[in-house]
């Protein structure tokens, strides 16, 4: 009985075996059938250019995000508020400077050019007496795959200390993937509190990073608003 089976089995598999084989020499021999036009006939470019009168119009520069970006990116960040103090560089920030700021600064470096960065426009002020506001625009050269958005992703996802580690952050308005942090209050003997609030959004090649440090509470509108202003005008 066992055997039987096992017979019919083998010939199952050599009937398919067979069937295929089959199959594909009866395909061989037949003529070649031409394939169905594509659904959508218009997609291909035309035999010769649009005439003068029918050629698109361009996007203007309002429109077209890298007339923007590919311009002064220094008229790209938010300006002062009112009776703010310039505090520290205004124009365009040196690399050395930029990674300077790292723990690392060889590390930063080297991780910088690996991603492609292409330069930094830098903003920064005083409000009040404690109240300390800096903004980087950081550019990557587009052939090099996705620097801002790597860049972005690596800074959001190291906190400013261990208390705030388990923060994902808010998410900025008109972005599809910027965040904005508030973190807990610092304390350590003999110096002022120190509150920070951060943001960090991707916009194509641009890297936004917003940087607000006080002495005083820093309200979540504050962060969020400098955060949203300044991606439009991006």
């Amino acid at each position: 009985m066992l055997r039987t089976v096992g017979l019919i089995a083998v010939a199952a598999v050599l009937g398919l075996v067979g069937g295929t084989a089959v199959g594909y020499r009866i395909q061989a021999d037949r003529e070649p059938t031409a394939l169905p036009p594509l659904n959508q006939p218009g997609l291909a470019y035309p035999a010769k250019p649009l005439p003068k009168d029918q050629e698109p119009e361009p996007l203007p520069a309002a429109e077209d995000r890298q007339v923007k970006t590919e311009g002064d990116l220094r008229k790209l960040l938010l300006p002062r508020p009112a009776g703010a103090e310039p505090q520290g560089q205004d124009g365009w920030k040196p690399l050395s400077q930029y990674v300077s700021g790292y723990s690392w600064p060889d590390a930063a470096l080297e991780y910088q050019l690996d991603i492609g960065i292409r330069r930094i426009a830098t903003r920064s002020w005083q409000e009040g007496d404690h109240r300390n506001v800096l903004i980087n625009l950081v550019q990557y050269r587009p052939n090099a795959g996705m620097g801002a958005l790597v860049h972005v992703r690596q800074q959001q996802a190291n906190p400013i200390s261990e208390e705030s580690s388990d923060t994902i952050g808010e998410s900025v308005k008109g972005s599809t993937n910027g965040r904005y942090f508030v973190q807990p209050v610092r304390r350590e003997a003999g110096y002022l509190d120190l509150y920070q609030a951060r943001a960090y959004i991707q916009r194509g090649d641009i890297a936004i990073e917003i940087y607000v440090d006080d002495t005083r509470k820093i309200a979540e509108k504050d962060i969020r608003s400098l955060a949203e202003r300044q991606l439009e005008r991006l």
